[in-house]
């Protein structure tokens, strides 16, 4: 009788279980059994791993082999725990050191031939056996960069399962066929990328380097809107959710693209999180194991609930909230979305993640992201426009206005109206606007003053902080908020957005230098939320 054991890590969202892969060999009648609550591609498994196997050049144990994934009470899939499991059962035969990967961690699929392939959720998966105290890894070739993120692992990534044995037997470690011969893109990598998994717009997340041409929207190429562009300012800098309204061809998806632009680059504990929810969804391109920018998600107003905010057959996925993790989630054309999938954001907006309960399981997925949503006021579009013809009929104009509710939009900052560029603006006579350059400058020094400010406190943006907080603590100055607090006697503020005012007028005093807000301040954070004029929009200067 042999027995051996190995590690690898099942997936439950973006959260990961070190799963113990046991392998025993019995004397009977040869056959192959796997235990432990596994899937359909898991069940597989068998039949990959004996041709991997025998194809490697090890003799198949002729004996009962019974594989047993535990702990049973956790749902498994994939194809990930193919490595593990052909270990644990070539030290169950002694073909290999049985305590030679009893502490192991391996992950990657098998092919038949025996090569080793890459899988999805690589880098996850190592953080949790980080977490559990496994310091050795084993891992696809083409997904090593990606394991080496995690700090304080011995990574090895290998090709073939012939190289694996050759490693854990102290033999020759063969040469494998490099793979993308003749120009061809390497053929292992085709199921390490999804088609159709990701909600981007295809807009280059990379920065241009010294003497190459920006290949990025610049804030240049919008047209006048120096109200809206004043807007995103804000939005960018304090993290705030934004509602961009007005007729077609203002200009609305053109600012709210830029928007990934103006903001810093990722921190390091960010981009972690950021490329395991990418690593997870399957749209982590090959080559770049460090997602360094935020990322930028514009779903089609067709989408469903389950494509926002996750979900699916079996173990739940990311959805578009997930996918815009420390990014940027653009809902154009919100009004066209369905009012239950819009209104299932509420709970995102507030908490930072999203809770997806299925019957194969419980997933908490992380999802604080900035909202931007972009709607026209009426079906045609004109109703705002004098002199252009809207022939919308009143209860069209508030069933289509209606269509965004109430308590979603008191989630919503900053509520900006988008006028129709002037002829002057259009043709340049007015001057071309400022460039993402410098107002990202502008984004990061306002982030950095909030963050100096923040720094003993969970939070790192304003619009993270509790209303609490910056009512008891970190009071405006005195008598800063006369107009809000006039404005929630008369109805036309919320508690929650008497405290969403106070997050921006901070917001606006970092932009300005300021150590706290002052009543201008807060005027500016309560005309850019109930879009009535207060005289103060010329409060954060006029290259703002």
């Amino acid at each position: 009788m042999g027995f051996a054991r190995a590690c690898s890590v099942a997936l439950v969202g973006v959260d990961g279980v070190v799963v113990e892969v046991q392998a025993d060999l019995e004397p009977g009648l040869a056959a192959f059994t796997l235990v432990g609550l596994p899937d359909k591609t898991l069940v597989e498994s068998r039949d990959r791993v004996r041709a991997a196997v025998v194809n490697s050049g090890a003799a198949w144990p002729q004996k009962k082999l019974t594989v047993g994934l535990s702990p049973a009470s956790v749902p498994k899939s994939g194809a990930g725990f193919d490595l593990a499991v052909a270990a644990a059962v070539l030290g169950a035969a002694e073909v290999i050191d049985p305590a030679a990967i009893a502490d192991l961690v391996l992950i990657g699929e098998l092919g038949l031939d025996g090569r080793v392939r890459p899988v999805r959720g690589i880098l996850p998966a190592i953080l949790a056996a980080a977490d559990a105290g496994y310091r050795n890894v084993v891992v696809p070739q083409q997904c090593a960069a990606e394991a080496m993120l995690v700090p304080d692992v011995c990574v090895l990534g290998v090709r073939s399962l012939r190289q694996l044995i050759a490693v854990l037997t102290d033999g020759e470690v063969p040469e494998e066929e490099a793979p993308g011969l003749q120009g061809r893109p390497d053929p292992m990598l085709a199921g390490l990328v999804v088609p159709g998994a990701g909600l981007g717009t295809g807009i280059s997340q990379r920065r241009p380097g010294e003497g190459e041409t920006p290949d990025f929207p610049d804030l240049s190429d919008v047209a006048g809107q120096h109200g809206a562009r004043r807007a995103l300012e804000v939005a960018a800098s304090g993290g705030h959710h934004l509602f961009l309204s007005g007729p077609p061809g203002a200009g609305k998806t053109m600012l709210a693209e830029r928007i990934p632009w103006i903001l810093p680059s990722l921190s390091r504990q960010d981009s972690l999180e950021v490329t395991a929810v990418h690593s997870v969804a399957g749209i982590l391109p090959p080559g770049e194991p460090l997602v360094a920018r935020p990322p930028y998600c514009a779903p089609h107003h067709s989408a469903t609930m389950q494509s926002l905010v996750g979900g699916g057959a079996g173990v739940p996925r990311p959805g578009a909230v997930s996918l815009a993790h420390r990014g940027v989630l653009f809902l154009d054309e919100a009004a066209e979305f369905s009012t239950k999938a819009l209104d299932a954001l509420r709970q995102p907006l507030e908490s930072g993640h999203v809770v997806i309960a299925r019957a194969a399981g419980v997933v908490r997925l992380p999802a604080r992201f900035l909202m931007v949503l972009a709607a026209n006021p009426c079906p045609c579009g004109r109703h705002t426009l004098l002199g252009a013809g809207c022939e919308c009929p009143a209860s069209v104009i508030r069933r289509y206005q209606a269509r965004l509710s109430g308590p979603l939009l008191d989630r919503v900052d900053l509520r900006v109206g988008v006028e129709p560029v002037t002829r002057s603006d259009l043709l340049g006579r007015g001057g071309r606007g400022e460039a993402t350059a410098a107002v990202a400058d502008r984004v990061r020094e306002a982030r950095d003053r909030a963050a100096a400010r923040l720094a003993d406190t969970p939070w790192r943006l304003n619009a993270e902080v509790p209303g609490h907080e910056l009512r008891t603590r970190r009071q405006a100055a005195p008598g800063a908020l006369a107009q809000a607090e006039r404005d929630l006697e008369r109805g036309l503020l919320t508690a929650r957005g008497l405290d969403r005012v106070l997050r921006v007028a901070w917001t606006v005093a970092d932009l300005r230098g300021r150590d706290r807000p002052e009543a201008l301040d807060v005027a500016v954070a309560l005309e850019l939320r109930t879009g009535i004029a207060r005289g103060a929009a010329l409060a954060m200067g006029a290259g703002s």
